[in-house]
């Protein structure tokens, strides 16, 4: 049986990957494309049918995109010609780039096909913005995989993308920015990335530009984080989009499996269902199946805001290795309790607890007091979780009879719900924590957040039940129950299909 050029590509790829220190690729945000999702994100765009297809790969690496964008083109396409640029920056990678883009030429000639691998060295935003704009804008194709790697506020590929109205806080969004900036009208965008540009405060400036060059055609997430990089040990959540510059916003497919090979399970929904125009923040929601369409429904039809609960929301301020003179590990009198997300267990916080944090803060100086909140009932999330956690959202409740009444200390790790700065009353705090610990909610969350973070500006964008509902809810009980129970409970005192 004859290999395909895929296949051949995988070889160099996998001889490429083993000869380099993986900890020098881990620095430059280097992880490459396994043969499966190589041919995965290859299989999304809509191939054009003039005769000349240009194609760029930003950040090729070894090649793998460019071949299992040639195999396709070769098989299924009507195009007579197709000229690839690939752009590598490690010059360690350019021997197996150019290996790769002679098979891919080799590959054309024996199936008919006119192909032109470039193989250009150099920096891609450098490349593109700079005065010469060296690969030119009118790529009908841009395919790639990039780096991840965060940029510092004052990095030069930050400051170079600014002159180009986009704010890009890691080197990935960095790529899809000039990426797009790349593409002709019309033209394709195809990708691998982190899935953390769809929400959060970070990517806010980014995800606005991009939602308006782009109109998004498909999306796929993968249900293990472990499976598209399994051979590098990446955990990141990713997911592979295809989008048109400029292109019509109707419907978009949303695909999803566990792995590369598994079934692929497709919906197609509306745009404004992907991109709510109610929503100013313009986060991505990716409902994958119909439990979490219902989720985003039951969510926006949720008649109170944060605002309108006259409730706020905000991380805790004790950030531990800039106060290690005000953290003792076992209270003492005249101590104040400290409380970490590991105190947080099933709805309650367990204060002191052994979890091989401080438990106690102590005023050495006056100004230690704005660490503090003051006495009384407060709801704490707990700001990292994974997705393959049984709730995304963990909520419980700081009962204030815990310390006697003393003011409190919450650690950075934790976001805090306050009434402005003070604590709320038993029976909304309970309902509130019930409500953030239900499926609905966090179905509701897992559509839009692809990253470990639960941000505060995530819970602020959340729509919540009115006050009377949430009182009805926490009277109900003074407890996490059991999740079913739970979700019923919600159910019933807030007149919601928690369960659907």
């Amino acid at each position: 049986m004859i290999d395909g050029l895929l296949s051949l590509a995988e070889r160099v790829r996998v001889e490429t990957t083993n000869s380099l220190d993986a900890a020098a690729q881990s620095a430059q945000g280097q992880y490459f494309t396994p043969e499966r999702a190589a041919a995965l994100i290859a299989s999304f765009p809509a191939l054009p049918r003039q005769s000349l297809l240009r194609v760029l790969d930003p950040g090729a690496g070894s090649g793998m995109l460019t071949a299992a964008i040639v195999e396709r083109v070769c098989a299924e396409s009507s195009a007579a010609a197709i000229e690839v640029t690939s752009v590598e920056s490690d010059p360690s990678l350019l021997p197996a780039l150019r290996e790769t883009a002679q098979l891919c030429e080799q590959w054309g000639r024996d199936h008919g096909v006119s192909v032109t691998v470039r193989v250009t060295p150099g920096d891609l935003v450098l490349m593109q913005t700079g005065l010469g704009a060296e690969l030119g804008f009118d790529y009908d194709l841009v395919i790639m995989n990039p780096p991840y790697k965060k940029l510092g506020s004052a990095s030069w590929q930050r400051k170079a993308l600014e002159a180009s109205a986009w704010e890009a806080t890691n080197l990935y969004s960095a790529f899809l920015a000039v990426g797009v900036d790349s593409l002709r009208p019309g033209g394709q965008l195809v990708a691998i990335t982190p899935r953390s540009f769809a929400n959060g405060p970070y990517f806010g400036q980014f995800r606005r530009r991009l939602l308006a060059e782009v109109a998004f055609d498909r999306l796929h997430t993968f249900e293990s984080r472990s499976t598209v990089f399994a051979d590098t040990g990446v955990l990141q959540e990713n997911v592979v989009f295809s989008a048109t510059r400029g292109g019509h916003r109707g419907s978009v497919v949303i695909t999803s499996s566990r792995g590369h090979t598994d079934e692929v399970v497709a919906r197609t929904v509306g745009y404004d269902e992907l991109v709510s125009p109610a929503d100013p923040q313009r986060f991505i929601r990716i409902t994958a199946d119909k439990a979490s369409e219902e989720a985003v429904r039951v969510l926006e039809a949720m008649p109170a805001s944060l605002a309108a609960l006259d409730l706020k929301v905000s991380t805790g301020k004790v950030v531990d290795f800039r106060a290690r003179q005000n953290l003792h590990d076992v209270p003492q009198p005249g101590h104040l309790p400290l409380v970490y997300p590991g105190n947080l267990r099933q709805g309650e916080v367990h204060w002191p607890r052994r979890i091989g944090k401080a438990q106690a803060f102590s005023l050495v100086e006056e100004s230690d007091r704005k660490a503090l909140l003051p006495s009384g009932y407060y709801v704490l999330v707990k700001r990292f979780s994974a997705k393959e956690e049984r709730r995304r959202i963990v909520a419980a409740v700081w009962d204030p009879s815990r310390c006697d009444g003393k003011p409190v200390a919450f650690e950075n790790h934790l976001n805090v719900f306050h009434k402005n700065g003070m604590g709320l009353d038993r029976e909304l705090a309970w309902g509130l924590c019930l409500w953030l610990n239900s499926t609905v909610v966090d179905r509701y969350f897992r559509t839009f957040s692809g990253h470990t973070q639960v941000n505060a500006t995530d819970l602020r964008s959340l729509n919540y039940p009115d006050e009377p509902a949430l009182r009805r809810l926490g009277r109900s009980t003074g407890r996490l129950p059991e999740q079913d129970d739970l979700d019923q409970l919600v159910e019933e005192m807030t007149q919601v299909p928690v369960t659907a």
